[in-house]
């Protein structure tokens, strides 16, 4: 019993040491947005290789998924004769929810593993310590750009994968179904608002981009300095940051959707 509590408040105090050290390392980076506007060209390349390469990983899921909500979204809305709902239905599922969650688990899957790697692969081979050597600081040139292409990136990749979903719901509802084009058309344009959906739904892009671009970043810069060590940290950007892309989703949606 003993043991057990003293494992737990190990556990326990090394949590907090590491929040503790995630939120002095984001107060750091947040200082870098300045040394940064002189480096554009810095950010546009991370920008390409953060952003530009999820791309076909976010097309060819959006259109899957907008493919199963139109399929899934007729089969119930036949039953009640309101099948020239589905536009609303297939838009209101991805601006609101499906399109930033999705991508954001997407994004951590694929850039946020490849970020931490890249940055505990440049601390293990000593890359980090020869900037330093060179009085060269790597939270503004290594660190900074990555994070904040991420931060860029994924409002856009969401977006993307909401605009993709509605012509997938179109091509199934309409193609192959046969529901009426002005109908599933109009239906979205009426009862999808600017305000309460699609910027709400931007609002969600950008608070898990941040989150999840902070914790690849972290992750990366935080390993240890070994092969195992990267592999350890790269699992835990994917883990962690779903855990809080699902999390934040819940706060964010009570906060925005909450019951009136």
């Amino acid at each position: 019993m003993i043991s057990a509590l003293l494992r737990l408040g190990r556990w326990g105090l090394g949590t907090f040491e590491r929040l503790g050290r995630g939120h002095l390392f984001l107060v750091r980076l947040l200082l870098g947005i300045a040394a940064l506007l002189l480096r554009l060209p810095l950010l546009i390349v991370q920008m390409y290789s953060v952003g530009v390469l999820t791309l076909p990983i976010i097309v060819v899921s959006g259109a899957f998924v907008g493919m199963v909500l139109g399929l899934q979204g007729y089969n119930t809305l036949v039953d009640f004769g309101a099948e020239e709902s589905l536009g609303v239905i297939v838009s209101l599922s991805l601006v609101r929810e499906l399109g930033p969650v999705v991508s954001a688990l997407l994004f951590a899957g694929r850039a946020g593993s490849a970020l931490t790697a890249e940055i505990g692969l440049m601390k293990t081979t000593e890359q980090l310590s020869g900037m330093e050597m060179m009085a060269v600081d790597p939270m503004r040139r290594v660190v900074a750009p990555r994070f904040f292409a991420g931060c860029f990136s994924m409002p856009l990749l969401t977006a993307i994968f909401s605009a993709v979903g509605v012509l997938g719901g179109y091509f199934v509802g309409v193609g192959l179904l046969g529901v009426d084009e002005g109908a599933f058309w109009s239906q979205m344009q009426a009862n999808t608002d600017w305000e309460e959906d699609i910027l709400n739904g931007v609002i969600k892009s950008l608070v898990f981009g941040f989150v999840v671009t902070w914790i690849a970043v972290f992750e990366g810069y935080d390993t240890a300095p070994t092969s195992e060590g990267v592999a350890r940290a790269t699992t835990r950007t994917v883990v962690h940051s779903a855990f809080a892309v699902l999390a934040l989703d819940f706060v964010l949606t009570a906060l925005m959707f909450g019951v009136e």
